[in-house]
């Protein structure tokens, strides 16, 4: 049988001290931002010089991580761009097409494989990687830029490479310090040291605790944070949690029993958790946004499915989207608090 959920450890000072070390990393993900954005100020000042006046046939975004880059671009960018999460790069990729990669911790085969083959065609190149790093050590190029990072954090150095391709017009509105300060906001408002009636990450692992979470967002950015939080509350407690698009949640959500409220709680309880639905809403302004939206919390209702809604009213898409991963990441250690797991 699953672990019960104890609302009354996410104010229980020992039981937060055990939780410590990690609730202070989700809190500091706004100094990591700055820090990486400091620290290639540079590097990026050149980067803008060397590029401005050649813009790209296209952007070719190499490696695992460029699907955060992906869902940032697509809707904006104003030339072709391809994101190439396996080894090596396109075929047609060359000295045309600008090839960005984000290689936090620097380790990855496939990456540094990919940046010495845009090194031997002749592409232009920037990666966002550690200096002296296996990536790092392929960069040297004639077209080659090294962004240092000291990190590790894949959201900061993405911010990173988008601040530099907002430079060149190549990407929306991104401003580390938007977002650094978005993210500082989240660890006030999710702070260990606000109980939970006024906690919002607090408010959302009690809400779910005891559901199989579903999770929806309904712009690009917003469904990839859905996907990343989802992951985080299974890690969190070992139960499911499922992250996808409205025609594949709303059948899950159509198929929950209905709720009898004359059952015995005790009596009929098992580990048939009902779901509940989680909406990350980032503000999108989009009809068709609204409209599925509203679908989910309509069936949501008729069928007695809990709600929980994320928000942020963060200025820019990449500012909204790090402030609903991060009350979501507080949130599921807030949960693995609540069933005592880790504790």
């Amino acid at each position: 049988m699953s672990p019960a959920f104890d609302d009354g450890l996410l104010d229980d000072e020992a039981s937060l001290a055990r939780a410590e070390i990690d609730l202070r990393r989700i809190a500091e993900a706004g100094a990591r931002v700055r820090r990486e954005s400091v620290t290639a100020a540079e590097a990026v000042a050149d980067a803008v010089a060397r590029l401005a006046d050649s813009p790209p046939r296209a952007i070719v975004a190499a490696g695992p991580d460029s699907r955060l880059l992906r869902a940032v671009l697509e809707p904006t960018c104003p030339v072709p761009f391809v994101a190439w999460p396996g080894p090596g790069l396109p075929g047609w990729a060359g000295a045309l097409d600008l090839v960005v990669v984000l290689a936090p911790d620097g380790t990855d085969l496939g990456t540094a494989a990919a940046v010495a083959e845009a090194v031997r065609r002749g592409c232009p190149l920037v990666v966002a990687t550690p200096d002296g790093s296996l990536v790092a050590r392929h960069v040297p190029g004639r077209y080659s830029t090294l962004l240092p990072t000291v990190t590790g954090d894949q959201l900061a150095t993405a911010v990173v490479m988008l601040e530099l391709l907002d430079r060149l017009g190549l990407g929306p509105d991104t401003d580390a310090e938007v977002v650094a300060s978005a993210l500082d906001e989240v660890a006030i408002s999710c702070s260990p040291h606000r109980d939970l009636a006024v906690n919002p990450a607090k408010l959302l692992a009690s809400g779910i605790a005891e559901t199989s979470p579903l999770l929806w967002g309904g712009t690009v950015l917003a469904a990839r944070a859905a996907r990343r939080v989802a992951e985080q509350l299974r890690r969190a407690s070992g139960r499911a949690a499922l992250a996808a698009d409205a025609e594949h949640l709303l059948p899950v959500v159509a198929a929950a029993r209905l709720t009898d409220v004359f059952a015995d709680p005790f009596a009929d309880e098992d580990d048939d958790l009902r779901p509940s639905l989680v909406i990350l809403d980032d503000g999108s302004p989009d009809p068709v946004v609204t409209e599925t939206r509203d679908r989910l919390k309509g069936m949501a209702d008729e069928r007695g499915v809990r709600v929980e809604t994320v928000t942020s009213e963060a200025e820019g898409d990449v500012a909204r989207y790090a402030a609903l991963l991060a009350t979501g990441t507080f949130a599921a250690r807030y949960l693995q608090v609540g069933l005592q797991e880790g504790d």
